[in-house]
């Protein structure tokens, strides 16, 4: 599943452990979702955009 964590982290000037902190998971799962490597739960994906103050869809892309 392809995302713009990086970019939106980016724009925070968070890091990934800053962003795990704030929704709750390890620095590695931040790692392993923005790298395209694990896909997460549907309420990750909630806490995730949340964190970010956007909707899911502008975090989480379809693969076309």
């Amino acid at each position: 599943m392809n995302n713009t964590i990086r970019v939106l982290r980016a724009e925070r000037r968070w890091s990934q452990a800053e962003l795990a902190e704030r929704v709750g998971v390890s620095r590695n799962s931040i790692n392993s979702i923005e790298n395209g490597r694990f896909d997460p739960s549907l309420s990750l994906a909630y806490a995730i955009a949340d964190a970010f103050e956007t909707g899911v869809e502008d975090v989480f892309l379809r693969q076309k």
